[in-house]
């Protein structure tokens, strides 16, 4: 009888996981069919279709984590033959194929970057890859000497090469602050400032909280004498840039910022539920719809919920579509 009852017990695990793993290459097999080119490029539909460095490290990112080698390659050409910059290993950021030519600017995403460099990297480690490992140490390369700086006590990324740094300050976006490759990087290359950027991350995230709801803001500026502030450029918003924090920092073993949780109650605040897709932290003004399931995904991720379908649904642009297939990575992973 005990036999017996092992063997379905064990038959109905087989079950479940072969379910899971089913619906997981379904989530995959939508996603690349609506937002993978044949060729390799990822067309952010919700943005005119163009592509940039981000989309393309987050594809391979995904290509790597649902065993699609032949996908990740197809995403690992086009990035290089379209956006790789001519100086240094690093990505222009945008490319839109109305333009004449499709990258009219040069200069880089360090988030961009970073996924890329990571999706390397594990690819390398899953199909035992040299030339992977290699273009992934060249990228960390050229983050640490070009995109990495001293402000206040604290090293930051640069949010890219040219137009965030001035004599007395800095803008820095702490979405750019992709905790699960910069603590792979630091295990792989402890003599290098990695674990420094991590740990800086969560001060400044934790200090930089504004508003009723103590919320980081899509851009903040840094001072020499270590104030932080919403940065004058851009609207002092906690909106689709700032949403990504929480998956990264729980993604990243930090979970216990003090800005992840401001962020975790102003979207579980049962008084302005749905949760908004961005609020003005100076205003309080608040967007008149309701987050992507992409972005409620990364709510119930950081709050320990069950988290909704990866498998993208009509409604899901580009972006909720990623969001809600990197959540499952991170769950996977976590």
């Amino acid at each position: 009888m005990l036999n017996r009852f092992m063997l379905s017990t064990g038959l109905l695990i087989c079950m479940l996981i072969s379910a899971c793993a089913a619906q997981a290459d379904s989530a995959w097999s939508v996603y690349r069919e609506r937002f993978v080119s044949a060729e390799g490029r990822v067309i952010d539909t919700g943005n005119n279709s163009i592509s940039h460095s981000e989309g393309q490290g987050w594809g391979m990112m995904l290509a790597q984590h649902y065993d699609d080698q032949e996908t990740f390659d197809q995403l690992w050409r086009w990035t290089r033959r379209h956006l790789s910059r001519p100086d240094v290993s690093l990505f222009s950021w945008r490319y839109d194929p109305r333009d004449k030519p499709a990258v009219c600017d040069l200069n880089n995403a360090t988030d961009g970057d970073l996924f890329i460099a990571w999706a390397l990297h594990l690819a390398a480690e899953r199909w035992n890859n040299a030339n992977y490992a290699s273009a992934s140490r060249s990228i960390r390369d050229a983050i640490l000497e070009n995109l990495t700086y001293e402000m206040a006590g604290f090293q930051v990324l640069l949010p890219g090469i040219e137009g965030f740094r001035r004599d007395k300050s800095v803008d820095i976006n702490l979405s750019y602050w992709f905790l699960p490759a910069l603590r792979d990087f630091a295990a792989i290359e402890p003599d290098e400032p990695w674990q420094q950027l991590i740990d800086d991350g969560v001060e400044l995230l934790d200090e930089a909280r504004f508003g009723a709801y103590l919320l980081p803001t899509d851009w903040v500026q840094l001072t020499q004498q270590g104030e932080l502030t919403p940065a004058a450029n851009w609207e002092p918003r906690f909106g689709f840039d700032a949403v990504r924090i929480p998956l990264y920092f729980v993604w990243g073993g930090r979970a216990e910022a003090s800005g992840v949780g401001s962020i975790t109650a102003f979207w579980n605040d049962p008084a302005h539920q749905p949760p908004p897709a961005w609020v003005n932290v100076v205003s309080e003004e608040r967007a008149e719809y309701a987050v992507s399931r992409g972005v409620d995904a990364i709510r119930a991720f950081a709050s320990s919920q069950t988290l909704p379908s990866a498998t993208p649904q009509s409604q899901d642009d580009y972006f909720s579509a990623t969001l809600l297939l990197l959540t499952h990575m991170a769950e996977d992973m976590r």
